[in-house]
């Protein structure tokens, strides 16, 4: 009963929350008026067209529609004013909006950027005054997101790397400002990166630095270890040599000291030698630790609280795309995330299933068509294969051989097939109605003979049993 008790209060406070939420805009695309609401640039002929489109597989084909690219290796440039003014001083800022990149992208942005209030949407483009560019970019293997914000006339660039999705799914993208000054980027609902405006963007020179006219204390000691004082060399440690040269060795018997010079024996390690003797180290009583510079107040800092703050009127898509196909959709801007949480549940979530099922029957769909034109294309080579060696069965190749008198003899192959005798042409007629009658075969063979004749004849040469 209190776990129940508990749970409706949260649910009351979430709902209250909710309730209280300011939305600035909530675009579906949804509906057929949407380009009353978009106002395409005009600051250039050849932009690229914007349409309203489901894309080749959806969840629902309503709902999935969206905001979409539709023609390759072009700039796009549109955008969108919100509901009111928004400002954050005292308020979260959460920008929402989802990427479908279905035509698998090779190189262009799908990023959105907020616009302050005195944007002009006819003449947008890429160099006009932004306040947040924040989205997806691919070209080739660099997949980031951008996380771009406009901090007193500078576009200031997050320090962390953020890492984009580069299937053909949707994609849902949530940045959140917080009155804090920090601030979290979301990737279909999970954390990508977080931290401090301050820090993360380089807004402001750091709080302190190292002190520049400090310098390191003479009589400062950064040695932990010192020789010991106290200690002496033994009386019998003995310094000899290393090495010392080798009483076996014996000089050649071929070696010549005119021509060789003098000889001298190799050396070897000395048994005796105990190494160079050192005092041991003790600990040092005047160690100081290492010396570092010590930091100060920066004089140039200072704090500024409305480092998030921005004035938000606008909001669009300044893009360059080569292969274009993208589909925008669920774009929201609001100060409450719980706004954000729900209306994510409500479309990216609700359908992320039946979209990635729609996705694979178009795969299946296109694997098969695939295998059934390959399967034609063979099938048709076969045949084309079939025909060519029906043509060559009908060649016959004449046998012919020169005697050694010049003579020509010319014979029929043995692989000519055989006269068939009366009772196999009955019994094969009986059999098929297409088999050839006794007749028709003697027939063809006369007709062989005639024409071998006509050939002998016409080269002027008799068979060999004529001559």
């Amino acid at each position: 009963m209190k776990i129940r008790g508990i749970f409706l209060a949260a649910s009351i406070l979430t709902l209250s929350i909710i309730t209280s939420a300011e939305v600035y805009l909530k675009e579906t695309f949804s509906d057929a008026d949407w380009e009353k609401r978009w106002i395409q640039s005009q600051h250039r002929d050849d932009l690229g067209k914007f349409t309203v489109s489901s894309g080749n597989f959806y969840a629902d084909e309503i709902e999935s529609r969206g905001l979409k690219t539709s023609q390759d290796a072009k700039f796009y440039a549109i955008s969108t004013k919100l509901n009111k003014e928004f400002n954050n001083t005292n308020n979260d800022l959460i920008v929402q909006f989802s990427v479908k990149h279905e035509q698998n992208i090779d190189c262009g942005g799908g990023y959105v950027k907020l616009l302050p209030p005195d944007f002009d949407a006819l003449s947008f483009r890429g160099d006009s005054p932004y306040n947040i560019m924040f989205g997806p970019d691919i070209c080739g293997s660099v997949r980031v997101v951008h996380l771009i914000i406009n901090y007193k006339n500078n576009n200031k660039k997050l320090t962390k790397q953020i890492t984009a999705p580069s299937d053909q799914l949707t994609h849902l993208y949530t940045l959140i400002i917080k009155s804090d000054q920090t601030y979290t980027v979301l990737i279909d609902n999970k954390e990508e990166a977080s931290g401090k405006m301050e820090v993360d963007f380089n807004l402001l020179p750091p709080k302190e630095i190292h002190d520049a006219e400090a310098e390191k204390p003479a009589d400062w000691d950064e040695e932990p270890l010192i020789p010991d004082p106290d200690d002496e060399k033994p009386d019998d440690w003995v310094d000899v040599p290393r090495t010392i040269p080798d009483p076996k060795a014996e000089k050649p018997d071929d070696w010549d000291d005119e021509s060789d010079g003098d000889w001298e024996p190799p050396h070897i390690s000395n048994p005796e030698f105990k190494g160079e003797w050192e005092p041991k180290m003790i600990e040092n009583p005047k160690y100081n630790g290492t010396w570092y510079t010590p930091v100060i107040p920066n004089p140039d800092y200072k704090e500024d609280k409305t480092l998030h703050v921005f004035n938000t009127l606008y909001v669009g898509f300044d893009l360059w795309q080569v292969k274009s196909g993208t589909i925008f959709d669920n774009i929201l801007i609001t100060d409450e995330i719980e706004v954000a949480k729900k209306f994510s549940n409500e479309t990216f979530v609700k359908y992320r299933d039946a979209e990635l099922e729609a996705k694979r029957k178009l795969d299946d769909l296109e694997t098969g068509k695939t295998k059934s034109e390959s399967e034609k294309t063979d099938k048709e080579d076969n045949l084309e294969e079939d025909s060519e060696n029906d043509e060559n069965d009908d060649i016959v190749d004449l046998d012919v051989e020169i005697g050694p008198g010049g003579q020509v003899k010319v014979t029929k192959p043995d692989d000519l097939p055989p006269a068939q005798d009366n009772k196999s042409i009955q019994e094969s007629t009986t059999t098929s109605e297409s088999s050839p009658s006794p007749s028709s075969t003697k027939d063809e063979n006369d007709e062989l003979d005639k024409s071998f004749n006509e050939f002998e004849e016409e080269i002027g040469i008799h068979r060999k049993d004529e001559l």
